[in-house]
């Protein structure tokens, strides 16, 4: 096998998602990833846990820029809205560039429960690092961890739209669609549930 010099991080993670688009995720091996990319098992391992990981590469550095940029909400700002500003912000200046990638790992995961499962993990990651941001601003715990999962369910329903083919809005749009209709159908006037 022939040894490149440079960016072995970037040469696995472009040999993966070739493979992944030309034979799928669940039938490619970490094996085929190292020998695409001109290097061997144990440097796939070096950067990568497993070959989910290549899926959500860049996740941490996603993370890091969202809690930034909630920490940086004015005060006046309640804590949904501060969490949804960042998650806002990251889909503008690093999601919406990556669109068609973003189609292509919607399809992938749909389409793979192992995918899914690590997805999930994912979120929950996420939301903590949100709800860490969010108590850095002084939010109460639980507010904190209510407004972050909030957020990041708004978040990932808007991105699912956002991924499919035939959408036409930004990522940053469809969030605050997504957004303006949950305040629509939780504070709209209901008849009272109260029970003697």
């Amino acid at each position: 096998m022939a040894r490149w010099e440079g960016d072995a991080y970037g040469r696995l993670r472009d040999a993966a998602w070739a493979l992944f688009a030309e034979q799928g995720f669940e039938r490619t091996t970490v094996a085929e990833i190292a020998e695409r990319a001109g290097l061997n098992r144990r440097t796939f391992f070096h950067h990568f846990a497993d070959k989910r990981e290549v899926v959500f590469a860049g996740q941490s550095e996603s993370e890091e820029f969202i809690a930034a940029e909630i920490r940086a909400q004015p005060e006046s700002v309640d804590a949904l809205r501060a969490a949804v500003a960042g998650l806002r912000t990251a889909a503008d200046t690093i999601y919406e560039q990556r669109r068609e990638g973003a189609v292509a790992l919607g399809g992938m995961i749909a389409a793979s429960p192992e995918l899914q499962e690590r997805e999930l993990v994912k979120r929950a990651g996420l939301a903590g690092r949100i709800a860490a941001a969010l108590r850095d601003r002084g939010t109460s715990d639980p507010a904190a961890v209510v407004a972050a999962w909030t957020a990041v369910t708004v978040f990932f329903v808007a991105r699912d739209r956002w991924n499919q083919a035939a959408n036409h809005h930004t990522l940053a749009d469809l969030i605050d669609i997504t957004l303006d209709g949950f305040f629509d159908a939780t504070t709209r006037s209901l008849p009272s549930t109260h029970r003697p």
